[in-house]
């Protein structure tokens, strides 16, 4: 890959001097000049008749020259210098940072020499990712362009392309008052194209190696976080899990991948450890081979790892006094699940899958598994399962759902474990979370109602679809789903060990 350091793109060439008799001349005749008048003033003072008088003002004089010139200088010492407008070897001026002669300054430095927006006024965060020729000059040029705009270059990524080029990932702090053209227009003046820019937040400022060290941890603790991870590491992009055989037990036809992956352009394809395949989507950006390993590097360690849960459970009491556990729930509980399923009535079932009950178990295996989602489970001191609660990754959205056997309804754990989900939801910085119901569903309604959170209803066909909103809104008095699960980012806000 050719060197793309701003600091070697634009070396800077120093004309050569040349000497000339002229000069030797006139350094000769001023050398004469100082002699003959130290002469004429050794005499004046030496033989004149105020010769001590002269010697003495000329101290005076020199003394009083000097504290002028200390005053002189520490008052001004920390004016802004002039503007250069000597002509550099390009014949532009050397102030102007397009054509300056001087080597050109990285990212941050560049910007932080044009000014300090912050100083200015308010700022606004920006991701910008812009593909320009691999070539020396061409990432100086970019940051000397954005630094015309007052623009701080907070983080630099590069993304080389094997055919040539490099994708330029951006964090800009940019003023409040420079649009989002205004930045696409000066990428394209320094060469950039195929420019893309979003607004960021303040989970952005986080270094890369920082970010994916957090994501692998993440990932080490929980099988099902791997979706997860994979979507705050390639950004705004749709995760899908495909199982490796369907619901009637055929091979998915749809989960074969290769082992090596394939990437094609705006989907990513991945091999799950667990069996099927994993695809991401993202047809707002294509990506890189660099994302690419990142994102296999991820699904290795997942693989590597195996399956795992973490194990902390919560002992709670109910209103009558009984007891009872909620914990993480995995494939393990699938013969416990299946036992509760016999016990619920067909009313209850075909509340919780909104179909035929005959196929209500063919659904758990799918809805235990890691990859798909978290669940929580309910059971009580002798062990049996009573509950369960869903939160499934369903691409770009989430969903909760509950199944409460008959005999333990309408005691505050349906509740229960919705709190928690949503604790969850808020954790993977979902913005919404929805529940697909029945009109008739009254536990349901009620439940998410007991939320506290703003709820957008839609009725189809007479399935009511209930969506609560995570991103500003508040429980009651106290700090929002969203400061609570920051406090604890690996764990639900409200799960204790």
């Amino acid at each position: 890959m050719t060197d793309r350091s701003p600091a070697t793109a634009h070396p800077s060439h120093r004309p050569r001097r040349t000497h000339h008799w002229r000069h030797d001349l006139v350094e000769l005749a001023a050398l004469f000049c100082a002699v003959a008048v130290a002469d004429a003033l050794a005499n004046l003072v030496v033989h004149g008749p105020s010769g001590p008088v002269m010697l003495v003002a000329s101290a005076v004089a020199l003394l009083v020259t000097a504290g002028f010139h200390t005053w002189w200088a520490r008052r001004h010492s920390h004016a802004p210098p002039p503007g250069r407008t000597a002509p550099s070897d390009t014949g532009a001026p050397t102030g102007d940072p397009a054509t300056s002669s001087e080597p050109a300054r990285s990212g941050a430095a560049a910007a932080d020499a044009a000014s300090d927006p912050t100083s200015a006024g308010s700022t606004a965060l920006w991701r910008m990712r812009t593909t320009v020729r691999d070539e020396p000059g061409s990432l100086a040029a970019l940051c000397t362009a954005l630094a015309h705009h007052s623009v701080d270059i907070l983080t630099l990524q590069t993304h080389p392309l094997p055919e040539g080029g490099t994708v330029d990932e951006f964090l800009l702090r940019a003023p409040q008052e420079l649009a989002s053209a205004e930045l696409t227009r000066a990428a394209a003046r320094a060469g950039g194209h195929s420019t893309w820019i979003e607004r960021a937040d303040a989970h952005d400022l986080v270094d890369t190696p920082t970010r994916v060290l957090g994501l692998a941890t993440r990932t080490a603790l929980d099988a099902a976080e791997l979706p997860l991870a994979l979507r705050q590491l390639l950004g705004r992009c749709t995760i899908h899990s495909i199982p490796a055989t369907t619901l009637t037990g055929r091979p998915n036809a749809a989960a074969h991948a290769p082992v090596e992956g394939v990437l094609e352009a705006t989907t990513m394809r991945l091999r799950d450890p667990s069996g099927g395949a994993i695809t991401v989507d993202r047809p707002h950006l294509p990506f890189t081979p660099t994302e690419f390993a990142r994102a296999r590097a991820l699904v290795e360690l997942d693989a590597r790892l195996g399956p795992r849960v973490p194990r902390s459970q919560d002992v709670l009491t109910l209103p009558e006094g009984n007891e009872i556990t909620v914990r993480r729930a995995d494939g393990s509980d699938l013969p416990a699940a299946r036992a509760m399923h016999d016990r619920c009535s067909e009313r209850t079932l075909g509340l919780r899958y909104h179909g035929p009950v005959a196929d209500a178990d063919r659904y758990l295996g799918h809805l235990l598994s890691p990859r798909f989602g978290r669940t929580l489970a309910a059971t009580t001191a002798s062990g049996k399962l009573v509950a369960l609660g869903h939160l499934l990754w369903d691409g770009d959205e989430t969903e909760v759902a509950l199944l409460i056997e008959d005999d333990w309804q309408r005691r505050g754990i349906g509740s229960e474990l919705l709190g928690r989900l949503v604790s969850m939801a808020v954790e993977a910085r979902c913005d919404s979370v929805y529940a697909v119901t029945q009109a008739s569903n009254t536990g349901m309604v009620a439940a998410m109602r007991g939320l506290g959170l703003p709820l957008d209803y839609q009725i189809e066909e007479g399935t009511l679809v209930i969506t609560a909103r995570l991103d500003t809104a508040t429980v009651g008095t106290g700090p929002t789903y969203r400061q609570q699960a920051e406090q604890r980012p690996y764990e639900s806000p409200r799960h204790q060990n």
